[in-house]
């Protein structure tokens, strides 16, 4: 970033001068990347030919499956790559950053090279793999919106992992109780804000450390639903962990659409209630009174105290609705994923998507796109592992773990959060 300086010039008088640096992080990714993938090309060939089927059972539209030579889509998508780090490797030299869109085709062109070669010689199905990484980013689409509410309005929310795990066995017990799954959904939001409450009154209130707080209850939390779950839940499974799930909600002409038709519009009722929270959310942060307070109270609280609004009171309420959007995405876990309730079942996607919110800028938009990256990278580890690529299972299974690192370190030191999270307002 450039930054002025002071200069003192001959005759004493100061003036500034702009300091320019090259931010070089993006293009040297770019290059490890590139120098990675040739040689896991060149070294390990694959062929002769790659299938992508495109088209879905469920759909009335066919669409044909395409064959493309393994050996030379993959190098020549190598090649693309290197002219994409390149063209960054140039910004950077010239002080300039690396644009977003570049940082995108280059993910996009380097995730379809990887998965010619290790799909070489299967057919591997682009809607599946699509259809999946949606699922699976559910939870992290939900936990990173209450994750952006509680940081925008100061208050570090390390506690999703917890909101979204009782969230999970609050939504299995009500529902298997009453058979109706929106009984489930929202007592999953009610045990999201239980969590909240205790983390809004010792962070703002007792102004105890916010990320001590939020970890000590996620292990509370982790222990309490796997008492209850061994108490209650397995001495009484038929009753009390058989959840009553939504089912699949299938929208007329929508979900004919080739490829994303399915993906997108033959979902449940959670899925579209994402949907609708994201534009919420984005709309309300940027364009509403609600959303003007909030920022402030996470920016500034001094000066948003300064013209009558109540910080701590803002920020309780807040971390309380932070807590319910999160418990939405611990019902998905019980009331779409799984039949039923499991310990521990959440397996830590609650500290993944805290780190969506850091990845997405602590905007709404860039945090759902940051956890359906993450969703994808899940399901295209999974999707391989079925395929039997020749990369050992267990490098497969640390896939997702590896973008969520790659993303967070690779571009996380380029922004800055909210200059009041994790601070605690004490009115003067």
């Amino acid at each position: 970033m450039s930054a002025p300086a002071p200069a003192l010039e001959s005759d004493g008088t100061i003036q500034l001068t702009v300091v320019k640096a090259r931010h070089v992080k993006v293009p040297i990714v770019f290059g490890v990347v590139v120098v990675l993938m040739a040689l896991l090309f060149g070294l390990v060939p694959r062929g002769p030919v790659t299938t992508f089927r495109l088209g879905d059972a469920t759909s009335s539209i066919a669409v044909p499956n395409i064959e493309v030579p393994t050996g030379a889509t993959s190098w020549a998508m190598v090649v693309v790559l290197v002219l994409l780090a390149a063209l960054a490797a140039w910004n950077a030299w010239n002080y300039r950053r690396t644009p977003l869109w570049l940082t995108s085709v280059f993910a996009v062109v380097a995730i379809v090279a990887f998965i010619v070669w290790a799909a070489a010689g299967g057919t591997f199905p682009v809607t599946s793999l699509l259809f999946g990484a949606v699922s699976l980013s559910v939870p992290l689409v939900f936990g990173a919106l209450g994750g952006v509410i509680g940081e925008r309005v100061g208050v570090v929310n390390v506690a999703i992992e917890g909101q979204l795990l009782l969230g999970a066995f609050s939504a299995a017990l009500l529902s298997s109780i009453t058979g109706s799954p929106f009984i489930g959904l929202i007592g999953a939001m009610v045990g999201g804000v239980l969590v909240s409450f205790v983390l809004a009154a010792f962070a703002i209130k007792y102004l105890v450390d916010q990320v001590i707080v939020g970890v000590v209850l996620n292990v509370l939390v982790t222990g309490l639903t796997g008492f209850l779950y061994g108490a209650l839940l397995v001495p009484n499974e038929d009753t009390l962990n058989r959840p009553e799930r939504f089912g699949r909600i299938e929208i007329p002409f929508l979900s004919e659409i080739p490829i994303i038709g399915p993906v997108l519009f033959n979902q449940t009722f959670i899925v579209y209630l994402m949907y609708v929270a994201v534009a919420v959310v984005s709309w309300s942060l940027y364009r509403t009174r609600w959303g003007l307070r909030l920022r402030a109270v996470g920016e500034h609280p001094q000066a948003a105290d300064t013209v009558g609004i109540k910080v701590n009171t803002t920020r309780f309420w807040n971390v309380s609705l932070a807590g319910a959007i999160a418990g939405i995405g611990g019902a998905y876990f019980t009331l779409v994923s799984v039949p039923q309730f499991g310990k521990e079942m959440t397996a830590g996607l609650g500290f993944i998507a805290l780190a969506a919110v850091i990845f997405g800028r602590w905007d709404p938009i860039r945090a759902t796109l940051a956890a359906l990256l993450f969703g994808f990278a899940t399901n295209l580890q999974n999707q391989l592992t079925v395929l039997d690529t020749p990369i050992p299972s267990e490098f497969m299974l640390m896939l997702p773990y590896v973008v969520t690192i790659l993303a967070v370190a690779g571009f996380a030191g380029q922004i800055r959060g909210p200059a009041a999270a994790g601070k605690p307002y004490i009115k003067g």
